[in-house]
């Protein structure tokens, strides 16, 4: 018996520069194996089940079932491409001169005073759509931390043997690699505070 888990509404199949329908061929439902499997659709949010009062549940209740009303396609009408859904006001952020502030405010509220509890960090989390946002939300939160900055460079460098990479041009290159992000790999400058929180995904040292 194999069990395969997840939700065909998320993330499609990657096909390196495929078409829409090379997508689609690529996914589970479109293999021979699809007719010999039974499917169980799973209704019940465990995540948002929690000891609460009566109004708490009710909140939590009315956001679990307006998820599944986006994820059954009853929000908005039906669609194949785009569609415009209303989303409630209780899970805006209303609007601001500096979002990126009160985004952090809205979810980090009285930072100072629980920045030493445990669960304070554990149980909240942002969601960006690119690292540019991310670097962004950290650099502010990282301003409100109180303390010194502490700043580490990275050590970019040219190869020494490449005689087209000497004098300026070397130096306008080793800053064009001090100025690339990307994923998995860190910033060129790094930023940090006694006492904040750090992810640490890999040690390349």
């Amino acid at each position: 018996m194999v069990v395969f888990g997840g939700d065909f509404k998320q993330i499609l199949p990657v096909v390196p520069k495929g078409t829409r329908q090379d997508i689609v061929n690529a996914s589970l439902n479109s293999s021979y194996l699809w007719y010999h499997s039974k499917v169980l659709k799973l209704t019940v949010n465990m995540r948002l089940r929690s000891e609460g009062n009566n109004d708490e549940m009710e909140d939590i209740k009315a956001f679990a079932n307006w998820i599944l009303d986006v994820d059954n396609e009853t929000v908005g009408g039906p669609n194949d491409e785009d569609v415009e859904i209303t989303i409630p006001g209780e899970f805006l952020i209303k609007k601001s001169d500096v979002p990126i502030n009160s985004i952090v405010e809205s979810t980090y509220p009285d930072l100072n005073n629980n920045l030493y509890e445990n669960t304070f960090f554990q149980e909240r989390a942002t969601l960006a759509p690119t690292h540019e946002h991310v670097n962004k939300i950290n650099d502010r939160l990282l301003q409100l931390v109180p303390g010194e900055e502490f700043t580490y460079l990275s050590c970019d460098g040219v190869d020494a043997s490449d005689n087209s990479m000497t004098g300026d041009r070397g130096m306008q290159y080793q800053e064009f690699l001090n100025n690339l992000k990307f994923s998995g790999i860190p910033n060129h400058k790094l930023v940090l505070k006694v006492g904040v929180l750090i992810m640490l995904l890999r040690n390349i040292d």
